[in-house]
């Protein structure tokens, strides 16, 4: 029984003392991994604008009426052909075909540091956590270490 106490309160202050010293590493190390996931999204849209910015050039080098078709679009005059209807758009009615299409699980972005980690990094609180896993290792050694032979 001494084994399983001394087993359970080495671990227990060891990992408190590795915490408490690697706080700092760790935070660095989840704003690391947020800044690389935001670069990989931002990679690929370029990549998807990229794509789409092709096809269009494609479209353009096979098709050169198109041109004609999309500028006025894109410049935002009036086409000038009687046989084409121009639809009218109002701002409220882009933002909600905006909101449409982007990703809805893009709204719940996971935080950069988990929350226990963001409590443990505090100064005071992290001294506690050093001198506690100090403690239980000193425990853990006097009062389950094993006792001296007598001889």
């Amino acid at each position: 029984m001494k084994t399983v106490f001394f087993i359970l309160f080495f671990t227990i202050g060891s990992f408190s003392l590795g915490i408490s010293v690697l706080c700092e590493d760790l935070i660095r190390y989840y704003q690391n991994r947020q800044s690389v996931q935001t670069a990989q999204e931002s990679l690929e849209k370029l990549k998807s604008l990229n794509a789409d910015h092709d096809v269009l050039l494609n479209t353009l080098q096979e098709d050169p009426n198109y041109i004609k078709r999309i500028a006025p679009a894109t410049i935002g005059v009036e086409y000038q052909d009687a046989n084409v209807v121009n639809p009218r758009v109002e701002a409220e009615q882009l933002a909600a075909a905006r909101r449409a299409l982007t990703d809805p699980n893009k709204a719940t972005v996971e935080p950069a540091i988990p929350g226990w980690l963001s409590r443990c990094s505090k100064p005071a609180k992290r001294m506690v956590i050093f001198f506690s896993g100090i403690a239980l290792i000193l425990i853990s050694f006097v009062c389950f270490g094993s006792a001296p032979k007598n001889n």
